[in-house]
């Protein structure tokens, strides 16, 4: 029971830690904010990789396997 105990405490004063070097926890982040920020680096790998014709090649897949 007293592990429990000691791994709460440190837990709370490693929040309290982090909290004071200006890291507030912000809560959850608007889904439109979340794409907006991931389509930037997504489309750069694609046009790096040359992924482009993968998702189409899966898509394709899948609408194969859902009759499609």
């Amino acid at each position: 029971m007293s592990d429990t105990a000691t791994r709460s405490t440190l837990r709370t004063r490693g929040r309290k830690a982090y909290e004071a070097f200006g890291h507030r926890s912000s809560g959850t982040r608007h889904p439109l904010v979340a794409v907006a920020m991931v389509l930037p680096l997504a489309a750069l790998l694609v046009v790096v990789f040359g992924g482009w014709e993968s998702v189409v090649t899966q898509a394709s897949s899948v609408g194969v396997m859902t009759g499609r």
